[in-house]
C-alpha cells in the first residue's frame, strides 16, 4: 500500500525549494526558513520520543536518570514506511505530534517540503555539534540550507562486502574487488551449484546504495524546482549490471529478511551480502551455524583502485513541528548522539551504528567481532563511511518513489520489462506525483 501524505500547498512547495535535497555542499540557494529563538522552558519539562529501535526505552532510562527535569517517554512504533511516518504527518496536522521522532534521511526530505521539522540551528550547542559527526550525515540534516538544522544525526549504513571466506577459499575463487571480477566469480559460484547473491526487488534503497557508489543522483534542486533523474548514466550501469545478472540466472530473487532468505545464507546457498553496517547482526542472527566462517570486504569497486562506498539506511533524530519545548529536546537529542553510553547501548540494544565520529572509539567498535572469525569489521565500515559521497540528494517523495520503482523490479525478475525500464517507469511516476502536490518539477 502507498503512503499519502497529504497535499502540499503551492506557496509552501515553492518556499520550500529553498532546500537542495539532502545534500551536505548544496548551495543555500536563497537561503531555509529562519531558525526561531531557542529559548529554555520554565519548570520540569516532559518530552515524547517517537522510535522503533529496540531497547532504546532503556538507553533513555540513562537519560531521566540524570536529568530530573527533563524527563523522555519513549513511545515504539513500527519501521518508518510501515505505518510511523504517516502517523507523524497525522499528529503534525492535528497538532499533537511528539516532541521528537526517528526519520531516516531519505525520509527528512518529505517533512521539510510538508513544514513537519523545527529548525533547532538556534538551540544551544546544536550548530557547534556539526564537527563531531560524519560530514555527510550532518549534511542531510541541514539540506545545505544556511542556518538551519532540521535533525541530530543518529546512525548511519556504510555499505561494505560480507563474504563466505571458507566457501571462497575451499573453491579457490578470488575474492572479488571490482564489479567485473564479481560477475566472473558469480558464473564460477553458480557451477558450484550456489548463488554470489540475492537480489532483493523490495528494497529500492538498497539499488540507490549502489547508485550512490558509481556517483549517481536520483535527484536534484536548483531552489526552484525539482529535477528527477532516476536513468542517468551511472544509473543505466547499475541496472544494466544487476539485468545480466538476473538474465542468466546468476543471482537469486528470494523476498529479503524472510526465513527462506535466512536459511539460503544459514545453508551456503548465498556467499556474499553486499550490504550496510547494520547487516552484521543480520548475519549472525539469521545465519547462527555459519559462526566464523564470514568475513568483510570493501565493496566492489567500478574501476580498479577505486574506493568508493554507498549507504544504506540511517536515521536521525528530529524534533518534530509544533513541540513546546524545542530547546530540551534538541539538548536531549544532542545527548542520544553522542554520548558514549548511550551510542554503547543503543548500539548493544538495537544495533545502531552511530554517525557520531566518536564512534570509532568505542570497545563495541574496536575489537574483532567472533562471529567474523575475529576480524576488526567496523574497521572496514570506518573507511567506507570516509568514502561515501556527502551530496547524494534525496527526493520529498521518496516512499512513493521506492513502491513505484519495487512493482517494476517484481515485474522484470517475473520477466516483463526490465530494471531499467522500472526506473524509467518509477521516474515519470515521481514527476506526476511532484506535480500532484504542487511542487515544480523540471521538464
Amino acid at each position: 500500500m502507498r503512503a499519502h501524505y497529504g497535499k502540499v500547498t503551492a506557496a509552501f512547495a515553492i518556499s520550500a525549494l529553498a532546500l537542495t535535497g539532502c545534500s551536505a555542499g548544496g548551495d543555500s540557494s536563497g537561503g531555509g526558513a529562519e531558525a526561531a529563538p531557542c529559548e529554555a522552558s520554565d519548570g520540569p519539562v516532559e518530552l515524547n520520543f517517537t522510535t522503533w529501535v529496540p531497547g532504546m526505552d532503556q538507553v533513555v532510562e540513562l537519560w531521566n536518570e540524570d536529568n530530573p527535569d527533563i524527563q523522555v517517554t519513549v513511545q515504539t512504533g513500527p519501521n518508518g514506511n510501515s505505518g510511523t511516518y504517516q502517523n507523524f504527518f497525522n499528529q503534525i496536522q492535528a497538532g499533537n505530534a511528539p516532541d521528537l521522532g526517528q526519520i531516516e534521511y531519505d525520509a527528512l526530505p518529505n517533512f521539510r517540503v510538508q513544514d513537519g521539522l523545527e529548525n533547532i540551528a538556534e538551540c544551544a550547542g546544536v550548530t557547534e555539534a556539526a564537527d563531531q559527526f560524519v560530514d555527510w550525515t550532518w549534511g542531510q540534516t541541514t539540506f545545505g540550507e544556511e542556518g538551519s538544522v532540521y535533525a541530530i544525526p543518529q546512525d548511519s549504513g556504510p555499505m561494505a562486502m560480507y563474504y563466505r571466506a571458507d566457501l571462497f577459499e575451499e573453491a579457490g575463487i578470488e575474492v572479488p574487488t571490482t564489479w567485473e571480477e564479481y560477475a566472473v566469480a558469480a558464473e564460477q559460484i553458480k557451477a558450484e551449484g550456489s548463488y554470489i547473491t540475492n537480489f532483493p526487488k523490495t528494497d529500492v534503497n538498497w539499488f540507490a546504495g549502489m547508485v550512490w557508489q558509481n556517483g549517481g543522483q536520483w535527484f536534484a534542486n536548483d531552489g526552484e524546482s525539482w529535477d528527477v533523474n532516476l536513468t542517468g548514466p551511472e544509473s543505466e550501469e547499475v541496472a544494466t549490471y544487476w539485468q545480466d545478472l538476473l538474465s542468466e540466472d546468476l543471482v537469486s530473487t528470494l523476498p529479503s529478511f524472510s526465513d527462506e532468505w535466512n536459511a539460503s545464507f544459514n545453508e551456503g546457498q548465498q556467499w556474499t551480502w553486499v550490504s550496510a553496517v547494520w547487516g552484521a547482526t543480520t548475519l549472525s542472527d539469521g545465519a547462527p551455524d555459519t559462526a566464523g566462517k564470514w568475513a568483510v570486504a570493501p565493496m566492489p569497486q567500478w574501476e580498479t583502485g577505486g574506493e568508493t562506498a554507498g549507504n544504506w539506511g540511517g536515521s536521525s533524530t528530529a524534533v518534530l513541528k509544533g513541540s513546546e519545548h524545542p530547546a530540551e529536546a534538541a539538548q536531549f537529542a544532542l545527548w542520544l548522539n553522542t554520548d558514549p553510553e548511550a551510542l554503547a547501548l543503543a548500539n548493544e540494544l538495537g544495533g545502531l551504528y552511530p554517525a557520531a565520529k566518536s564512534a570509532a572509539e568505542l570497545e563495541a567498535f574496536a575489537g574483532g567481532v567472533e562471529f567474523y572469525d575475529g576480524q576488526q569489521i567496523y574497521d572496514v565500515f570506518a573507511e567506507a563511511s570516509a568514502s561515501v559521497d556527502p551530496n547524494f540528494t534525496w527526493g520529498p517523495t521518496m516512499t512513493q518513489t521506492y513502491t513505484d520503482v519495487s512493482d517494476g523490479f517484481g515485474a522484470a525478475i517475473g520477466g516483463s520489462g526490465t530494471l531499467l525500464d522500472a526506473l524509467a517507469e518509477g521516474q515519470q511516476q515521481t514527476v506526476d506525483a511532484l506535480k500532484a502536490q504542487s511542487i515544480p518539477v523540471q521538464e
